[in-house]
């Protein structure tokens, strides 16, 4: 029996009663990348790479010059005051290229082909007007597409993600380790550009699957056996950590789950978002809602899904996205349940939370914020079905609705239902007005 939770099929609170459906990939579409409030690329294994209209789904620009499939794609914007504001695309392939796309015209614009090994990520330092690209060096280059600096080979297994910190450093996933890399800008902007090696981070068990930076003063990352670190972006040190999330033990609201063993897949950190409050995990086929003031897991929901959880982010109003390998998105709230007087609890469950020795003292501090602290659930909102194989990601454009991408070659605009049908019947009576059929009054 599946403990994952439902919906009935009036869905009162999921906007999303529209679709349209946007074809022209080959297969698997892996990612999608917004470029302004109207437009969006994706990409995926067929080495292509689609421009779109979010609002109308028209496919605005087809772009072929990759042989093999995008491993990275991120959007470039140019920063030049004394130019037009241009929206370029860098995209990163296994055929060892990088490709830059001038988003207005559909054109490339320049190809760096000098790479040893796949990128597998690409992350852009609008601040200092570069862009990083990570394999198995990391190299950094400017607009120009100019070659500034770059380490020496780090490992063959390559850097699988990027994330910017203050004073020109950059956290660079390697395997289990963490690498923290600094930027030594060129005053004149051409030469003196460096790449130092300032920390290694050595505290993940196994690989880091997921990076984020929460602000100036905080990353994370998650781990492919469920470690979640918290980071002080300053200084490197760890903040505080979680590694039981799947641990029904520590999650009484869970519905206990026969199971004879644990797969590491069902514990692993798939992927990570964060508001300046809370940091959102998406862990095996679950969901969890990390506070990070009170180092805690505050919400959790353990089967959000029928398979890993691929994708997870936040939107207004404490609500979340979900995407799965089920091929499901789920739309979640975050809502404060009432909280009944605490029962006192072991030490165990507290010292895995952190709050320090196992002694009496800490369990009464503990027990004393546990009784001070709301409790909140994720409540399931509504549940998208259209896709036949696993989503991959999404992208939330506000009114205009919610883009998904997926396995089954296909794009899906999720739209709200409500919103459309207003948008048609405006539409219908300003075409009757300019014919004179129909007096509109405003």
């Amino acid at each position: 029996k599946s403990f994952v939770q439902t919906i009935g099929e009036e869905q009162i609170q999921n906007p999303y009663t529209e679709l349209l459906v946007l074809k022209g990939h080959q297969d698997i579409v892996r990612f999608l990348v917004q470029i302004d409030d109207f437009r969006f690329a994706s990409a995926g294994d067929d080495g292509i790479i689609f421009l779109w209209n979010a609002q109308t789904g028209e496919k605005l620009f087809e772009l072929h010059g990759h042989t093999h499939k995008i491993t990275a794609i991120a959007p470039f914007s140019s920063s030049d005051a004394s130019e037009e504001k241009k929206h370029l695309i860098l995209s990163a392939s296994a055929d060892r290229t990088v490709i830059v796309w001038d988003c207005s015209t559909g054109r490339q614009v320049q190809q760096v082909s000098c790479f040893h090994s796949t990128v597998k990520c690409l992350t852009v330092l609008q601040r200092l007007d570069v862009w990083l690209s990570g394999g198995s060096d990391l190299c950094v280059w400017n607009r120009k597409l100019d070659l500034l600096c770059k380490t020496s080979h780090l490992t063959d297994a390559g850097i699988s993600a990027l994330a910017e910190l203050p004073k020109n450093c950059v956290a660079a996933a390697v395997g289990k380790e963490l690498i923290i890399f600094r930027l030594i800008a060129s005053n004149n902007g051409s030469e003196g550009w460096n790449v130092l090696e300032v920390k290694r981070l050595v505290d993940h068990q196994d690989n880091i699957l997921s990076l984020v930076s929460v602000n100036d003063s905080t990353f994370v990352t998650g781990s492919y056996v469920g470690e979640l670190i918290v980071w002080d972006a300053l200084d490197w040190t760890k903040q505080a950590s979680e590694c039981n999330f799947w641990d029904s033990s520590f999650h009484p609201d869970a519905q206990p789950e026969i199971k004879l063993t644990q797969s590491p897949n069902e514990t692993s950190v798939q992927h990570l978002t964060s508001d300046e409050e809370c940091v959102f995990a998406a862990v095996g086929k679950g969901i969890y809602v990390y506070n990070l003031q009170m180092k805690r897991v505050i919400a959790c929901q353990r089967t959000a899904h029928d398979s890993s959880v691929l994708h997870i982010e936040q939107l207004p109003n404490r609500q979340l996205i979900s995407c799965s390998e089920d091929g499901s998105v789920r739309i979640w709230e975050l809502r404060e349940k009432q909280q009944l007087r605490a029962e006192p609890v072991s030490t165990g469950f507290f010292n895995m939370w952190g709050f320090g020795r196992t002694n009496k003292q800490a369990n009464q501090a503990a027990k004393k914020m546990q009784e001070n602290t709301p409790m909140y659930f994720l409540e399931l909102l509504g549940d998208l079905i259209g896709h036949s194989s696993a989503v991959q990601m999404f992208l939330y454009f506000g009114e205009l609705g919610l883009a998904t991408c997926s396995a089954d070659h296909l794009i899906i605009l999720w739209k709200d239902g409500e919103r459309e049908s207003r948008l048609r019947s405006l539409t219908l009576f300003q075409k009757l007005a300019q014919n004179g059929d129909f007096q509109l009054k405003f």
